[in-house]
C-alpha cells in the first residue's frame, strides 16, 4: 500500500483519514507511531500491554477523527498524544495498576536540592522513571509530561488532590535518590 508523501500538512492528514483515505491514515499511523509508543510507554513497562494500547488508541484515533479541530501546526500530533494517553489510563485503571502508597507508612528522607541533569543521557532518566512504582509514575508522568494540575489529576485516577501532590512528591525524591546514585557510581555524570 501507497503511503501519502511525508511532508503533507497535518491538516491535509487529518482531512484525508476523515475521509476513511488508507493510504492517509496508514500515513498518520507511520508519522506517529513511534511518538505515541514513547507515550504509552511512560506509563506502561510491558510491551504487549504497550502495543494493545496502542491498537485501542489508533481504533479511537481513526473512530474519532472527525472530533478533531485543527489549531494550527502540532495540534493533530497534541491530540493524538490526548487521546492515546487517555487510552492508556484507561488501560492501567481496568487492570488495577495503581496503587498508592500511604507517605505516612514510609520513612522518607528527602534533601531539598534537587540533582543536576545535564550529563545523564535522556534514555537512562527515562528509564529511572519507569521503575518507578506505576501510581508515582502515572502521576509523575501526568503532572510533568502532561502538564496536569493536582486537581485535574485527582479527577482523572479518582483519588484526593492531597495523594495526587504527596505521590509525586516522593516520585521526585525517588528520582532525585537515583540520579544522585547514577552520579556517584558513573563520574562523568556530575
Amino acid at each position: 500500500m501507497r503511503t501519502c508523501s511525508e511532508d503533507i500538512r497535518e491538516d491535509k492528514l487529518a482531512e484525508m483519514a476523515r475521509q476513511d483515505n488508507p493510504v492517509a491514515m496508514k500515513t498518520l499511523y507511520n508519522r506517529y507511531v513511534r511518538y505515541l509508543t514513547a507515550i504509552c510507554s511512560r506509563y506502561i513497562d510491558n510491551e504487549d500491554d504497550v502495543r494493545d494500547v496502542l491498537q485501542d488508541a489508533f481504533l479511537k484515533i481513526f473512530s474519532s477523527i472527525d472530533k478533531f479541530t485543527y489549531l494550527g501546526e502540532g495540534s493533530l500530533k497534541s491530540w493524538l498524544a490526548k487521546v492515546t494517553v487517555n487510552e492508556t489510563l484507561k488501560f492501567i485503571k481496568r487492570n488495577g495498576r495503581l496503587d498508592f502508597v500511604s507517605l505516612e507508612k514510609e520513612n522518607i528522607d528527602i534533601e531539598d536540592d534537587e540533582p543536576e541533569l545535564d550529563n545523564i543521557p535522556i534514555s537512562e532518566i527515562h528509564n529511572m522513571i519507569r521503575e518507578l512504582k506505576p501510581g508515582y509514575r502515572t502521576i509523575f508522568n501526568l503532572y510533568v509530561f502532561e502538564e496536569k494540575s493536582h486537581k485535574e489529576i485527582a479527577s482523572i485516577l479518582n483519588i484526593k488532590e492531597s495523594t495526587s501532590a504527596s505521590q509525586l512528591h516522593r516520585a521526585k525524591a525517588i528520582l532525585a535518590d537515583k540520579i544522585r546514585k547514577y552520579q556517584t557510581l558513573t563520574p562523568y555524570a556530575r
